[in-house]
């Protein structure tokens, strides 16, 4: 036992897939709230990990028998104990010298008893003291539940489990076993990306030891030229360039932490499950797999990044004015202003609409890790605009970098629809991109009048129309206040529009039908 490093008594496994001997868990004490009855977790004594317990307390955690089993393969020999046990009664379940074997072999009592030789550890454990049922002492669990998801005995189906789907433990151990194996395969996948993350977490560390140093010796060389003042104004440099490489170190170390926490319970679950997969029995790998899948799935949820959370993003520009030292304005600053691509945004009120062969565009504002802006130019930015029906339609955009950490992007669509507009700063996505642009044809002016109605602005003309469908009594083809059609609203003569800062909706066969209405209107 990892607790009292006593041989085991009674050990219970832990949803960590640690295991504790009974009366070691029973004196840790479990983390209870007042005035609950049973708790409902404890720490590990070995990871240190809260787990849950089931809802029964500490008497519901199951039997670790894969860890009587590990036990009892140094066994001696149960009816000399003298020898080392070669082999074992099925019949007694007694563990036999290779005298003792023989012996039982001859006489009259035991001659037809199975005696099995014991090859191997997975044979040791296949052969062992048959498991019996905990509410029926002498039934032997040989079933298994599908519904409850767990071994039973004869009496316990008939009891209580007469209407579930019940089968042999030797006919339902491969599917739930292939269930365990795929779970353990995901898991060893993603050790192994979590080692090759903190491999890259070295090399960033180095990398970041190392463009320190490239420009600390920058910074001496740039401060060799000055006297008093430039040595004051370097060492303040270093200091900074030093808290930076603190931070960024600390980053990185902080992210390892994790990284090596989650690669130690990872290991953990993959020697456990591998060790229950190899060396337990059917129905010790039945009895087991429910809190090994869920340990497996629950470390397999953990979230975690596959890239250092810092970049080596440190510059020093010389051009940079740093004020004043010891009475002299001396240059050059820090630069650890690193640009995000999801923090940078972009603006403009024809971001998403824009019209055929008309000049339009929006702006890139790029900010910093901590959403400030740049304040500065020279980003790598890349836009694409690409017809979303015709591929090989495509708007060639113009980049124009202000150098204050604005881009203003403006483009000339020649062809009508829908396109995808796509944003990178250094190879990522902006926010908000990539997004639709929907591209109309030309404005189209309104070659009528905004009249109140046909009769009023033709001067009471019989023949002038309006496309709003209006008519009135004694001839008039047009509309009037108050009769049959009329939109109630002023409204424009070339296609009935209420809106008089609207887009014109008729088409060239209505501007030939209102050629006589707008001779009239003009008159």
């Amino acid at each position: 036992c990892p607790v009292c490093s006593e041989p085991w008594v009674s050990p219970r496994l832990l949803p960590c897939l640690h295991s504790v001997c009974a009366p070691c868990l029973r004196r840790l004490g479990p983390l209870g709230e007042p005035g609950r009855a049973v708790a409902r977790s404890l720490l590990c004594p070995v990871c240190d990990a809260e787990v849950a317990l089931p809802p029964g307390g500490l008497s519901q955690l199951i039997p670790d028998y894969l860890a009587l089993s590990r036990g009892e393969e140094a066994a001696g020999c149960d009816l000399c104990s003298d020898g080392a046990a070669a082999g074992r009664c099925l019949t007694c379940g007694a563990n036999l010298c290779l005298f003792c074997c023989q012996a039982h072999r001859r006489q009259t009592k035991t001659a037809s008893h199975a005696v099995t030789e014991l090859e191997n550890t997975k044979d040791c454990s296949q052969a062992g003291k048959p498991l019996f049922c905990s509410s029926h002492p002498t039934e032997k669990l040989k079933w298994f539940c599908e519904q409850c998801d767990q071994p039973v005995c004869q009496d316990c189906i008939v009891d209580c489990h007469q209407q579930h789907p019940c089968d042999f433990t030797s006919k339902v151990i491969h599917r739930h076993g292939d269930a365990l194996r795929k779970l353990l395969k995901t898991t060893q996948q993603h050790t192994g990306t979590l080692e090759d993350v903190m491999g890259q977490i070295d090399d960033m560390g180095g990398a970041v030891r190392g463009r320190v140093e490239t420009v600390a010796a920058d910074i001496r060389l740039f401060a060799s030229g000055y006297v008093k003042a430039i040595e004051e104004h370097r060492d303040r440099l270093l200091k900074q360039l030093t808290d930076v490489k603190v931070q960024k170190e600390n980053q990185l170390h902080l992210q390892k932490a994790k990284l090596q926490q989650l690669l130690r319970d990872m290991r953990t679950a993959v020697e456990f499950t591998e060790r229950l997969l190899t060396k337990g029995s059917d129905l010790e790998i039945l009895i087991t797999k429910g809190v090994v899948a869920s340990r497996l799935a629950q470390l397999n949820s953990v979230p975690c990044s596959t890239h250092p959370t810092v970049d080596d993003g440190i510059q020093f520009s010389r051009q940079e004015r740093a004020g004043q030292c010891c009475g002299y304005e001396v240059f050059g600053a820090l630069l650890n202003k690193v640009v995000d691509p999801a923090r940078c945004t972009l603006h403009g009120e024809d971001l998403h609409s824009a019209r055929r062969n008309q000049l339009t565009g929006f702006t890139l504002l790029c900010n910093d890790t901590t959403g400030q802006k740049m304040g500065r130019g020279g980003e790598a930015v890349q836009v694409t605009i690409t017809h979303k029906d015709k591929r090989e339609c495509a708007i060639k955009p113009t980049v124009c970098d202000n150098g204050d950490g604005t881009y203003h992007v403006s483009y000339s669509p020649e062809e009508p629809g829908l396109y995808a507009v796509c944003v990178c700063v250094k190879g990522q996505h902006v926010q908000g991109s990539p997004f639709t642009l929907t591209v109309r044809n030309k404005f189209r002016e309104h070659r009528g009048v905004f009249h109140c109605c046909a009769f009023c602005s033709s001067g009471g003309q019989k023949a002038a129309r309006c496309a709003c469908g209006g008519t009135m009594p004694g001839g008039y083809q047009g509309c009037c206040h108050g009769h049959k059609g009329h939109p109630g609203f002023p409204h424009w003569s070339c296609c009935g529009q209420v809106k008089e800062s609207s887009e014109c909706l008729g088409g060239p066969s209505a501007d030939t039908s209102q050629r006589g209405l707008l001779r009239t209107a003009v008159l």
